[in-house]
């Protein structure tokens, strides 16, 4: 049977002849953009600026695996404590901005500079955002021989016992410390304060005996919550934690209006370029998205956050006007730390 070609089939057949190339042309384009992708040319150095064993350390060695390889890199985890995170921090400010030196960090980034008249770097010149990586709550933990069960029953002790209760931080002017204080200014209660270097020596101390209360985050706590190890007797958080469902919040149970939340962010050095901060951003969005990293990191009560640099740069402000509050309303100054 003889087959008859119409002027409309041959319309039809140079469309799709033409679309062929069209896809060909586009995924040529899209190959070459991918392979010109700013993949380091080294190993990735993720600086933390706390001690092995804390939450901030927790994370970098949950996700370094994820990015090296999506980045065909190793990812080499560097502890640089002390000063509430201005070694790491001015560690990062002095690389060379080459794309291979990378800051994770918390809260403390954006209020150092509130509270310390001189930093070694500037915060704002010096450092550029990368992207939110999670938030998280803050938990009130005590030691388990403290008399308490609850928040209303800790802020009456300290009431009775006044300038007797101890509590830790992971450092002057961290998210904790500032935390605290904003608990003992809303519940006008006088609290002895003693800075560590980190999460981990904190509540090594706060285990041993040494101090009676702390802010924790999940990721540093939780395990020894479990164990019955430490006490846990609110979240910070306006609503209840996924991770603990059962712990109320300090604003509903004795402080309300009560917010305190923690973040973890990444930075790279000022004169990185936006090619690579994008790359490294888009790495760590597909590395919080594995169900691994997601799964630990809800269980316990972080919640995965990731952004654009100049997103994260719009939150920093905003966190940094929220702070300053705080700062303010428990009217501490440099000379009181």
């Amino acid at each position: 049977m003889k087959s008859t070609v119409t002027p409309a089939d041959g319309l039809r057949r140079r469309l799709v002849v033409a679309g062929a190339s069209s896809m060909a042309i586009l995924t040529t384009a899209t190959t070459a953009a991918r392979a010109q992708q700013p993949a380091p040319a080294k190993a990735v150095r993720l600086i933390v600026p706390y001690p092995a064993g804390g939450g901030t350390d927790a994370l970098a060695r949950t996700i370094a695996p994820e990015l090296a390889e999506t980045l065909g890199q190793p990812v080499i985890i560097d502890n640089r404590p002390g000063a509430n995170g201005i070694i790491g921090s001015d560690a990062v400010a002095r690389s060379k901005p080459d794309g291979s030196t990378f800051l994770l960090t918390i809260a403390s980034h954006t209020i150092n500079p509130l509270l310390y008249t001189k930093l070694p770097y500037d915060n704002d010149n010096d450092l550029v955002p990368v992207t939110l990586v999670a938030e998280y709550p803050f938990v009130l933990v005590v030691h388990p021989a403290l008399p308490v069960k609850t928040a209303k029953e800790f802020i009456a002790l300290a009431r009775k016992r006044k300038g007797e209760v101890t509590y830790a931080s992971s450092g002057n002017g961290s998210g904790p410390h500032l935390g605290m204080e904003l608990l003992a200014a809303m519940a006008d209660i006088d609290l002895i304060h003693v800075p560590y270097k980190g999460a981990s020596p904190a509540t090594a101390d706060l285990l041993g005996g040494q101090v009676q209360a702390m802010l924790n985050n999940f990721l540093a706590s939780a395990s020894l919550i479990r164990a019955g190890r430490l006490r846990p007797l609110a979240v910070t958080s306006l609503k209840r934690s996924a991770a603990m469902p059962e712990l109320p919040t300090l604003a509903e149970s004795a402080l309300p209006g009560f917010e305190v939340n923690g973040w973890y962010g990444l930075f790279a050095p000022r004169g990185t370029t936006p090619a690579t901060l994008n790359a490294m951003q888009e790495a760590v969005a597909k590395a919080m998205r594995r169900p691994a990293v997601a799964q630990r990191l809800s269980g316990d009560g972080a919640v995965a956050v990731t952004n654009t640099p100049d997103a994260f740069a719009k939150f920093l402000r905003a966190d940094s006007d929220k702070w300053a509050k705080v700062i303010k309303r428990a009217k501490l100054t440099p000379e009181t730390l």
